[in-house]
């Protein structure tokens, strides 16, 4: 059985969870910048390129939105 991620924190309003449309809203607990990675507080490790890996073991690929076209 995989391991469950428990919350750190007990903010409220509480975070969004780690399957949530807004999963990448929760707060941030550690940081890594000189490594390019953040923790959030519902288990997402996010990444700079914003790339992230899941409490569950899954990956979500960069997902950077679209830069605007040149006027």
């Amino acid at each position: 059985m995989p391991a469950r991620f428990t919350k750190p924190c007990s903010h409220q309003p509480p975070c969004p969870q780690a399957d949530g449309r807004d999963r990448e809203a929760a707060r941030v607990i550690a940081t890594h910048p000189e490594q390019g990675w953040s923790l959030l507080c519902n288990g997402i490790v996010l990444f700079e390129d914003t790339g992230e890996l899941l409490p569950d073991g899954r990956s979500v690929a960069p997902h950077r939105p679209a830069a605007a076209p040149p006027r």
